[in-house]
């Protein structure tokens, strides 16, 4: 009987590992090439780079097709911050 619990265990984690995304403070790169694999990689599609605010901003999407924008300090490559793309 051990078994449908732990179905029922790994199914119910399941929408947080398909939703994972990048986290403030995470190293994703400094360059568009190394920022969109680890970005991806983090389960944020990315779809454009763009300069504001004297940081980079990644335009990206999650496993569920919502919008983020993600902002990357240009000097370190790490997160700094993330907002709800809407």
């Amino acid at each position: 009987m051990m078994k449908p619990i732990a179905l029922a265990l790994a199914i119910s984690t399941l929408p947080y590992t398909v939703f994972a995304m990048p986290a403030i403070g995470d190293v994703v790169g400094t360059n568009p090439t190394d920022a969109t694999a680890a970005l991806e990689k983090s389960g944020c599609k990315v779809s454009d780079f763009e300069p504001e605010g004297g940081q980079i901003e990644a335009k990206c999407s999650d496993a569920g097709g919502k919008a983020w924008e993600v902002y990357i300090d240009p000097k370190s490559g790490k997160v700094s911050q993330i907002k709800d793309g809407d």
